[in-house]
């Protein structure tokens, strides 16, 4: 058996770290450096160039022996002659595959690294790459927890947006006989802020303790909840009291008997007029018009949902007083009207009528009616505003009330405004008030009938004032 003498330093009982150089006769052709793990289990440890060491003998080294190891491979560690043992450390291969001489002296350095702290930053390290690695796989789960959110999200929204795209979910919608209070805070004794009446709404805020915290038209403040109706409840119930409307955004609208550019004109609607939705068919809108159901392109309406929305303490009380000037005003403009046609028939305080249709009363509103049904067989003209030679709807109401000195706009739609609100509507409505629809506007006579300048193809009219929705009925004295 070749032995070999070296010095060594052992790491741990485990392995022998080597660094060996081999010296000889033919130490130019032989000499190899060599660093390397020596297993306490046993496998022969080769050199280069294939020589195998059988047993190596580990004698101690001295401090002063050790070399510099900052330039080997992991690089930066301090030597140290501790830990030596003085026992053999046999390596199971009894061959050496090269003969070196028989002076061969193979000269072996083991070096000393701090092995047990290399050992131990070694498992530091690992345990912190680790928890780096955790620590990455949470982060990418996070995120993908956080992207599968974000999808579900907009899932939902778009889901939500199919069902109920005019966020009716988010209304709250009074269902009382006459009004709700809108008070300042969740109380029955808090102050009253407004009033949201019947079928009006407003947008959910919060809900508290049996309120719902609301804001509607200016107005934001807290309505009982038994009230009212939300949600999945709202949806299909802000259908039925909201008002569909394509507003006209055009100079002129013609509306088709079909949905094309090639269909039969209908009827026209001038720009500023509000047509009541039946259908809403992509590129072309199904409406109501005084001529029978048509059809708008898309491109030249505006398409919006009104509600009735709460009114303020303060708005009510503003409104009540000009209401209350401007019954007033047309009250002495009527007044002063009236004096200038009997001066023109040579004095009296009667007035001679021939309409064909008797209104019963004797008001302003009763006088209106009566002179309005003096036109019926008259002519309808689109744009016009004579009573003998040609009206359309809005120019006949206008020129009606102008012989009583009131001035009022020629548009069906801003008639809506016109006056106050008859609360109640239809039930409550009286002889002279304005009775407003979509692109159309009327006056009542009494007994559910109303005189209008209808269509081109009727006139002027008497029907029946519950022939189409309306929208508001309006009163001027």
């Amino acid at each position: 058996m070749k032995k070999i003498c070296t010095r060594a330093i052992l790491l741990t009982t485990s392995a022998v770290l080597l660094s060996c150089t081999l010296f000889g006769g033919r130490a130019d052709a032989n000499s190899a450096i060599v660093y390397d793990i020596l297993p306490a289990g046993g496998a022969a440890l080769v050199l280069e160039d294939g020589i195998t060491l059988d047993e190596i003998y580990v004698e101690p080294v001295q401090e002063e022996n050790v070399p510099d190891l900052s330039d080997l491979p992991g690089g930066g560690v301090t030597a140290t002659p501790t830990m030596f043992s003085p026992d053999p450390i046999t390596i199971t291969d009894d061959t050496v595959t090269e003969e070196a001489g028989d002076t061969e002296s193979l000269d072996m350095l083991s070096l000393s690294v701090g092995a047990e702290q290399v050992i131990s930053d070694t498992e530091e390290l690992e345990e912190r790459l680790d928890a780096a690695s955790e620590a990455v796989s949470a982060v990418s789960l996070a995120s993908k927890a956080a992207s599968d959110i974000k999808v579900a999200e907009e899932l939902a929204i778009e889901e939500q947006l199919a069902r109920d795209p005019e966020n009716f979910a988010n209304l709250v919608i009074a269902q009382v006989n006459d009004y709700v209070n809108v008070r300042a805070v969740p109380d029955l004794e808090g102050e009253i802020v407004g009033k949201l009446y019947d079928d009006s709404v407003g947008t959910f805020i919060e809900e508290t303790d049996g309120w719902y915290k609301i804001s509607s038209g200016s107005t934001t403040g807290y309505v009982k909840a038994e009230y009212c109706v939300t949600g999945e409840d709202a949806i299909e119930l802000a259908k039925k009291v909201g008002t569909r409307l394509a507003y006209v955004d055009t100079t002129t609208l013609n509306v088709r008997k079909e949905p094309g550019l090639d269909a039969k004109i209908l009827t026209q609607v001038p720009y500023d007029d509000d047509l009541v939705v039946l259908e809403e068919m992509g590129d072309w809108i199904k409406v109501t018009t005084n001529e029978g159901d048509g059809y708008v392109s898309s491109e030249f309406v505006k398409l919006h949902t009104e509600f009735v929305k709460a009114e303020s303490k303060a708005e009510e009380e503003a409104r009540l007083k000009k209401e209350a000037e401007e019954r007033k005003r047309a009250q002495e403009a009527a007044r002063k009207a009236q004096e200038k046609r009997n001066r023109a028939a040579g004095g009296g305080s009667k007035t001679v009528s021939t309409t064909p249709v008797t209104v019963a009363g004797s008001g302003l509103g009763a006088q209106v009616a009566n002179y309005g049904c003096q036109f019926v067989g008259n002519p309808y003209v689109y744009g016009g505003s004579s009573l003998t030679n040609g009206t359309d709807c809005s120019g006949f109401v206008m020129s009606v009330y102008a012989h009583f000195g009131v001035g009022l706009p020629h548009s069906s739609r801003a008639d809506r405004g016109v006056g106050y609100a008859v609360e109640g509507g239809i039930a409550n409505a009286r002889p002279g008030d304005i009775i407003c629809y979509s692109g159309h506007v009327a006056i009542y006579i009494g007994n559910g009938q109303i005189v209008h300048a209808s269509t081109s193809r009727t006139g002027i009219i008497v029907s029946s004032a519950g022939y189409k929705n309306i929208l508001a009925v309006r009163r001027i004295f």
